[in-house]
């Protein structure tokens, strides 16, 4: 399957170690803008994507999370990229490229569901309307022309703009197939704890204090009983942490990047 990826590279091309940072859903890679100017990751070579299908681009015929995961895993090898780091969905298709086997470095997952009920009420929404013949794509459309306005009062002011207009140009088609697919993976392994544990990478779980996704306290449990995952959470900050505290999400990349042989 090829794919036509937008890519924003950033540090020395000759950098010892190299990040691939995934956006989450229906966010382009100007959501990491902030986390690449810290001051923190000035050693690190980052390669930042929009992922097909977002911000205006082609998406690929198969939009489950395992073909993104394969995707994503052939982009990491193609650009040297030994940490992968993913917020909301793009935090779920780092999980995946682990538990599948495709990717075996460390990840920082930024905010990730591990299960349905953790979901945004919201989406789970947008999912049961986009299944309704007819209706399903007008209130994808709608939705998508309201989500930059909706979500323009929770981002920092001096950036707002410019993140909100990196969440135009998405295909409502598109993000209602995704949104399908992705639940269907949800609703086939329960619950994702066990899959990231027995992934056996190190992987940092990074929640937001006042984050909108939930986290039960059987999930939290076992992600504490695992070895390789750290749990953590930052405050001040809520499902948008990467742009709301980037230099605390830039000391754990670095982290993880020491966790590296």
């Amino acid at each position: 399957m090829s794919v036509s990826w937008d890519i924003r590279r950033a540090g020395s091309a000759d950098a010892r170690h190299r990040a691939l940072l995934i956006p989450g859903g229906m966010c382009s890679h100007e959501f990491y803008a902030d986390l690449v100017a810290e001051p923190a990751l000035a050693g690190l070579g980052t390669v930042a994507v929009t992922p097909p299908g977002f911000g205006g681009t082609e998406a690929p015929d198969d939009v489950g999370m395992d073909s993104y995961a394969r995707l994503l895993a052939e982009l990491a090898r193609e650009e040297r990229c030994d940490v992968v780091v993913g917020h909301s969905l793009g935090a779920n298709w780092a999980l995946e490229m682990a538990a599948a086997g495709y990717f075996t470095g460390p990840l920082v997952l930024l905010s990730p569901t591990f299960s349905r009920g953790d979901e945004s009420k919201v989406l789970a929404m947008m999912d049961a309307a986009g299944r309704v013949p007819l209706l399903g794509r007008l209130v994808w459309t709608g939705m998508l022309k309201l989500l930059p306005r909706a979500m323009r009062g929770s981002l920092p002011a001096h950036r707002a703009d410019a993140l909100t207009a990196a969440m135009t140009g998405n295909d409502p088609g598109v993000c209602r197939r995704m949104v399908r697919r992705y639940y269907a993976y949800l609703d086939h392994h329960g619950t994702l704890v066990d899959r990231l544990c027995r992934a056996g990478v190190p992987a940092w779980v990074v929640r937001g204090e006042h984050d909108e996704i939930g986290l039960t306290e059987d999930e939290r449990r076992g992600l504490e009983a695992c070895p390789h995952v750290t749990l953590r959470t930052v405050p001040d900050a809520g499902h948008l942490l990467l742009v709301e505290q980037p230099a605390r999400v830039a000391a754990t990349v670095m982290e993880a990047v020491a966790a590296l042989p």
